[in-house]
């Protein structure tokens, strides 16, 4: 792209309010994300692509370091204001492969927030891309227009969900928390390690929680949800609140009590708060993508932020179209229920750089055929 030129960006502020000026986006773009990784010691940068001095693009890059090899990484991005600005992508591949050469990084990884298209696909397959091994973020979400009333949003659900929202709300011996304690953490934690044996899948650490809720905290875009049934923690989440969207991004919940609707009056509370806060947007966070679709409007592939880009709507009752061996089966039957639809993104992209990057590719494919995915 002519006139374009890769800067790192510095102010929070002109950060932000780009963001605020982009449709597609997640938590993962914001600058909290990157004061969350250095949190955790990684090194990041935060770079902007400007064409005519005018800022047309951002990129959180993250370098990863981990026994199976040293890459950058790049989060659900980068994020561009308009469709006709993809070719800045080139600009800021160039700018990542010298960093990664005195990095000593074996590749790039991209984690896409475009929309799965040919068109898009291409754009990287041409840059020299290839397909991931695995994904590190959700590639698919699910996501629910929280715009419509609360009756709506009720009458827009699948019936099983709708009833258990009302009586959980009818049952006294269930009460729901909001919290910004983070001594509530190691409650949630308590929990989530419960789910994770129950569940099998690799966890985060205490700390890593810790400090993805401080990282938030520190402007109110963060809440511990904890369902309690009888006085006892059943249920729990973190859900992050950024710019126009609230995130369902952690979530933990017992099995003792399994027929009691804890989780589904926590979720319920949980949106009515991003009303509160004016989100326009629930994102359910990752599902699985394995169901029938039913697509409607235009099926030509768009580019990024494209305006004319189809929704995509599901079947309120997909169970059947969901392999039960799916890790992810009961979860996104769940999510589904509260109504919504589904974003699908480009596949996680790596562009390697070096010998060493097959290593990590062969010990990536083992772990996704351990978990199932």
């Amino acid at each position: 792209m002519q006139n374009c030129q890769i800067r790192e960006i510095n102010n929070k502020q002109i950060w932000e309010d780009f963001l605020l000026q982009c449709k597609d986006k997640t938590f993962l773009d914001s600058w909290n994300w990157g004061e969350f990784q250095k949190m955790t010691g990684s090194k990041i940068w935060r770079f902007g692509a400007y064409k005519d001095k005018e800022l047309i693009s951002i990129a959180l890059v993250i370098k990863v370091e981990a026994k199976r090899g040293t890459f950058l990484f790049v989060p659900h991005g980068p994020v561009i204001k308009k469709s006709s600005d993809v070719g800045s992508l080139e600009v800021l591949l160039g700018e990542l492969r010298e960093i990664a050469r005195k990095e000593n990084c074996s590749f790039i990884r991209i984690s896409p927030i475009w929309q799965k298209s040919e068109e898009n696909i291409k754009i990287f397959e041409d840059l020299g891309f290839r397909d991931a091994p695995i994904h590190m973020h959700p590639e698919i979400t699910w996501e629910l227009d929280i715009s419509p009333s609360e009756e709506e949003l009720l009458m827009n659900m699948r019936k099983t969900t709708r009833y258990l929202i009302r009586q959980g709300l009818k049952n006294k011996d269930i009460e729901v928390i909001q919290s910004q304690d983070i001594k509530d953490v190691e409650k949630f934690n308590k929990l989530y390690q419960e789910t994770v044996v129950r569940h099998h899948f690799a966890p985060f650490s205490l700390n890593y929680l810790k400090n993805e809720f401080l990282a938030f905290n520190s402007d109110n875009q963060i809440l511990i949800f904890l369902g309690r049934y009888k006085g006892e923690i059943i249920s729990s989440a973190m859900i992050i609140f950024w710019q126009d969207i609230a995130f369902y991004h952690q979530g933990a919940s017992s099995h003792k009590y399994s027929k009691i609707p804890v989780s589904y009056l926590l979720q319920w509370e949980a949106i009515k708060q991003a009303k509160k806060r004016n989100c326009k947007t629930y994102n359910f966070w990752g599902i699985a993508p394995c169901f029938t679709e039913a697509k409607q409007g235009n099926s030509k592939s768009q580019a990024p932020n494209s305006k004319q880009i189809p929704s995509t709507k599901f079947q309120t009752n997909p169970k059947h179209q969901i392999p039960k061996s799916h890790p992810w089966y009961g979860l996104t039957l769940f999510k589904m229920g509260f109504g919504g639809s589904k974003k699908e993104y480009v596949k996680t992209q790596d562009f390697v750089l070096s010998k060493k990057y097959w290593l990590n590719y062969i010990v990536e494919k083992i772990r996704k055929h351990k978990r199932g995915l």
